[in-house]
């Protein structure tokens, strides 16, 4: 739900109306803005190195939630290039290969996760942003019902076809 109210450009009211086949806020003088409220990417990296798949806990979230490593895409940014640059910044790990494993809906939270198996390199050192990592056996990896758990959920039934 947006909270915008009034228009960027010209300061005028915000109207609701028809944009594109859905309800979108409008400005109300026609000076020709849209609040498209498109959802933002994030990138999502199923990090494996020689000791097992990195699971993360970030320092916002609460003790025993693991998840992957995750970052919003800057602008101009290649995904892959994106994905790898996350992987350095909050592991400290090389990527040697990357892999799209899909893209996912993430409503609750108004994003599009583009997910990537990574391959990387080096020791672990955590960022300011984690608190702790987990190294885990691809084989004793279990996926989530949400978020970025539904590319864990498709890495491991490829992981299991091959």
């Amino acid at each position: 739900m947006s909270v915008w109210q009034f228009c960027p450009y010209c300061a005028e009211r915000l109207d609701s109306r028809d944009e594109g086949g859905r309800r979108r806020l409008a400005c109300h003088a026609g000076c020709g803005f849209v609040h498209w409220d498109n959802p933002a990417p994030v990138l999502a990296a199923l990090v494996e190195c020689q000791q097992g798949i990195v699971l993360a806990r970030n320092r916002a979230w609460a003790e025993g939630a693991f998840g992957l490593i995750t970052g919003f895409l800057e602008r101009g940014e290649d995904p892959a290039a994106g994905v790898a640059r996350e992987v350095r910044e909050e592991l400290g790990l090389e990527t040697l290969a990357t892999t799209l494993i899909g893209v996912y809906p993430f409503v609750r939270k108004h994003e599009v996760i583009i997910a990537y198996h990574v391959v990387g390199r080096g020791e672990i050192r955590l960022n300011e942003e984690l608190a702790e990592f987990r190294l885990i056996a691809p084989e004793k990896l279990k996926a989530w019902d949400f978020g970025t758990g539904l590319a864990v959920s498709d890495w491991l039934a490829r992981r299991d076809q091959a």
